[in-house]
């Protein structure tokens, strides 16, 4: 039987505590430690089964509680206090706000991490998103966010009796959520429609604020729309392909049309990862229906103004679908666009020709996107050769994907005993200044004492959690008296965490098992070591690695010592990262893209032992952690394993555990301690999510505003020349010819000094200045490859007529040792701010020097 009309009863909230409803209404407090140690004052068990959400704390505290609140003077002033502190926060005005160059940053994801009550994330992605807008808040930036609400979110984990993931989908409860849906004037919800397979869906918008930046949720779960499309945001990542399509038509072509009605017109589109390229598509749509344009130029226009990054080297983490689904979902989309499908499929593909190849999110966003980057130094690497082949006459260190590392939102990650030190030590202002040098004037004592509370802290959540488990599966009272004595607070914890894809390696430990129960089960050196991730729904290869784990756990003489705590999530991944003394991370370079679990674990004073893959390539140092193997790749997986396992076994028996357990009179391990300040000092600001943004700032937003100003200024008049442009140099630029090139200086070059370079070349309709014309040099290879480059340009100094031009240029020669040269020709333009978008270049063949080597 079910009830004909559903209501809420809510605890009424008295005047005075009014202010809790505010801050409880803003994600704020997920990144303040005093607010979230006044929501636990008014009823612990509450927030804590509440999953750390005040809204609903608020709705379901007793009457009674709230009303001696409303008389505790000292609650009352720390209210006060919070309140004011938020309300302070919010009313600073951006600096950016008089900047008419830079308006608006629209960032789209499909998921965002930001706190434990608002499960619309998986892992990785949805995290650094979450930082991102968090930094964002914090620096004042114009950012605003799209995603989508997922009423059930991404799966809750679970084991059965022989270790295998099983799934639950609870659904979130939206009236309990700092939520607030979009309405217009009229008090109607905000709504609009997109069309899947021919057919209206309808979409609501919900606000969610993250401090100062709001975020844009889009839900279909409306009654107006089938069954089958209310559930297009039920699950994150969920269904088939059929499915993930949908998904990123409402994120990517709903999120656009979301930004409209509401009347918020971003000069910057930032889509992190290919998730929402489709928005691209829309935007040129919107620019040709409505705004007049041909599709050449909404292209220029939407181009210019959009930023991609790419996230992972792993290429099922990038969406492909094949030719019959695209057709199927933009058949009829594509005749808004004005082109023809081929065309279409073609910006999904590398090869535009290749009419096999599958369309790709990634390609497609990377060809829609005048500015590109990868998350870490070597992914940028391996990026580039992922995707050389949208720009195939471009050498390998040309491909326009630029490095901007990850970072982390530290004031969201660190532990409220660090925070506590760096108060005091440091002053309160180290949150807003990731400058800060963390631990330099911190006294050891204080400093080994808080880790190891946060390590006590750990032990007695595993505890619980294990209890919990076993409770779950049935387990007698005497595993469940064992559950609550596993771990020890007092020895070297290893944390390792993370989504449980075989290039991770989880089981790398378990490749020598006897060496590894010596190791937990050492007399004097014991170590134990906590696991927790989850693996996706259709990964039974990373579901049977858990299993594995599980096997080797039940083990009776380590099962104290060796714990798997299920349903990894932001509130164990807090735990894990405060409380360990190792982070393990053993990726099959080069696979991981970044990796920023590390880096939460340096905020804390957590050490890593990793591989050289990701952000830990270029951190690593001995004086901050340890690195697995020396940044080799293998052919032979299993050979690979065999002897990183090795590795990894022989650094902790002969350099980890004895530096550990290493304690001079104090019960201190100095040279321990050391590790964790050099790598506290040096590592926080550079991977901090503030340094981050601030890249991203300076890098895309600022230059992307202003051509986005200059583009749309005289309607749209500057990509409309843009793409006169284009045009004519697509038409002429096969005819381009470099005839002749001349070196006019004696060979060998002095140091120090520089070599004329001249070159004849043909432009036939085109102009020097439709032209970057560069002598393109660097130090040589054993074999004539270029290892460094550098360009310097040549200038037009004469011309012949009939389209014949010659140019000259100086190479600086300020270093001895084998060099080369050649003439590189790409198109340019005032408006372009890049010439890599147009996919052209033209190189100098050997047979045209004039003069040859000696």
């Amino acid at each position: 039987m079910k009830a004909i009309f559903r209501y809420n009863v809510l605890a009424r909230v008295p005047e005075r505590l009014k202010p809790l409803e505010k801050i409880a209404h803003n994600l704020w407090f997920s990144w303040h430690h005093d607010i979230e140690h006044l929501f636990r004052r008014m009823d612990k068990h509450l927030w804590d089964s509440s999953k750390h959400n005040p809204v609903y704390m608020l709705g379901n505290i007793s009457q009674e509680r709230l009303e001696q609140l409303a008389e505790d003077t000292d609650f009352l002033a720390r209210m006060d206090r919070a309140y004011e502190q938020f309300e302070g926060y919010l009313s600073v005005k951006s600096p950016y706000q008089a900047d008419t160059n830079h308006c608006c940053v629209a960032y789209f994801s499909a998921e965002f991490g930001i706190a434990e009550c608002l499960p619309i994330y998986s892992g990785g992605l949805g995290i650094l998103a979450g930082d991102h807008l968090k930094s964002a808040s914090d620096l004042n930036l114009p950012v605003i966010g799209i995603g989508l609400f997922y009423h059930e979110g991404f799966f809750q984990q679970y084991l059965n009796a022989d270790g295998w993931q099983q799934e639950a989908y609870p659904e979130n409860d939206i009236s309990t959520m700092p939520l607030r849906l979009m309405e217009d004037a009229n008090g109607q919800p905000v709504t609009i429609e997109v069309e899947i397979r021919n057919e209206v869906v309808k979409i609501q918008i919900w606000q969610l604020m993250v401090g100062r930046i709001p975020l844009y949720l889009l839900d279909t779960n409306l009654k107006e729309n089938r069954t089958e499309h209310r559930h297009i945001t039920a699950r994150l990542y969920g269904g088939d392909w059929d499915m993930r399509v949908q998904q990123e038509i409402v994120l990517g072509i709903g999120g656009v049309r979301a930004l409209k009605a509401l009347g918020i017109n971003p000069s910057v589109f930032h889509m992190n990862e290919g998730h929402s390229a489709f928005s691209a598509l829309e935007r040129i749509r919107i620019l040709k229906v409505e705004g007049g344009l041909s599709f050449d130029a909404a292209r220029e226009f939407v181009v210019a103004t959009n930023a991609f990054t790419t996230h992972t080297p792993v290429p099922a983490g990038n969406d492909m679908f094949s030719p019959g689904i695209i057709h199927t979902y933009f058949e009829q989309y594509v005749h808004s666009l004005g082109i023809a499908f081929k065309v279409f499929l073609g910006f999904g593909r590398q090869n535009p020709f290749n009419e096999e190849e599958t369309f790709s999110m990634t390609v497609l966003a990377l060809r829609l996107s005048s500015h590109a980057n990868a998350v870490s130094r070597l992914h940028t690497t391996v990026s580039r050769r992922m995707w050389h082949r949208i720009w195939p006459k471009n050498p390998m260190e040309d491909i326009p994907i630029h490095p901007i590392t990850n970072g982390i939102h530290v004031p969201s990650w660190i532990s409220k005993d660090m925070a506590d030190l760096c108060d005091r030590y440091i002053g309160q202002n180290w949150i807003e200044d990731p400058n800060s040098q963390l631990p330099a004037s911190i006294p050891d004592s204080e400093l080994w004492k808080a880790h190891e509370r946060q390590r006590e802290r750990l032990v007695s959540f595993a505890r619980k959690r294990l209890q919990a488990q076993l409770t779950h599966c049935g387990a007698s009272a005497q595993d469940l008296c064992k559950a609550a004595q596993v771990l020890n607070p007092e020895i070297l914890t290893i944390g390792f965490a993370r989504r449980f894809a075989e290039y991770k390696r989880a089981t790398l430990l378990l490749w020598d098992e006897k060496r590894l129960i010596q190791l937990l089960t050492h007399a004097k050196r014991p170590i134990q070591i906590i696991i927790a991730g989850k693996a996706h729904p259709h990964d039974n290869a990373g579901k049977e690695l858990i299993r594995q784990i599980i096997h080797f756990a039940n083990l009776p003489e380590v099962r104290h010592r060796f714990v798997f705590i299920q349903n990894y999530n932001i509130k164990v991944a807090r735990l894990m990262l405060q409380g360990c003394d190792i982070w393990l991370n053993t990726p099959r370079r080069p696979l991981e893209a970044c990796g920023t679990s590390g880096m939460k674990a340096i905020a804390n004073g957590v050490l890593n032992l990793s591989t050289l893959d990701g952000w830990w390539d270029e951190a690593y140092d001995y004086r901050y952690g340890w690195a697995i193997g020396q940044g080799e790749t293998y052919e032979d997986h299993h050979l690979q394993d065999e002897v990183e396992s090795r590795a990894l076994f022989n650094l902790l028996e002969r350099e980890i555990t004895p530096l550990f357990y290493d304690r001079d009179v104090d019960n201190l391990p100095v040279g321990w301690l050391e590790k964790m300040k050099a790598a506290m000092r040096d590592l926080y600001p550079k991977f901090h999510s503030h340094r981050m943004v601030q890249d991203y700032n300076k890098q895309f937003y600022t230059s992307i505003s202003k051509r986005y100003s200059n583009l749309s200024r005289d309607e749209m008049k500057g990509a409309k020349e843009l793409a006169e442009w284009r045009q004519k140099i697509m038409t002429s630029w096969d005819q381009i010819k470099i005839n002749k090139v001349n070196v006019y200086d004696d060979i060998p070059v002095p140091v120090s000094g520089r070599m004329k370079v001249g070159a004849e070349i043909f432009l036939s309709q085109l102009q020097p200045e439709d032209l970057d014309v560069a002598l393109y040099f660097g130090p040589l290879s054993f074999e004539g490859k270029f290892t460094e480059k550098d360009t310097v340009p040549m200038d037009a100094v004469e011309s012949y007529g009939d389209g014949h031009h010659h140019f000259e240029g100086y190479i600086p020669c300020s270093q001895t040792g084998k060099y080369g040269f050649t003439v590189r020709i790409m198109p340019t333009h005032r408006q372009m701010e890049t010439p890599y978008s147009t996919g052209l270049v033209i190189w100098a063949n050997e047979d045209v020097i004039a003069r040859k080597e000696e």
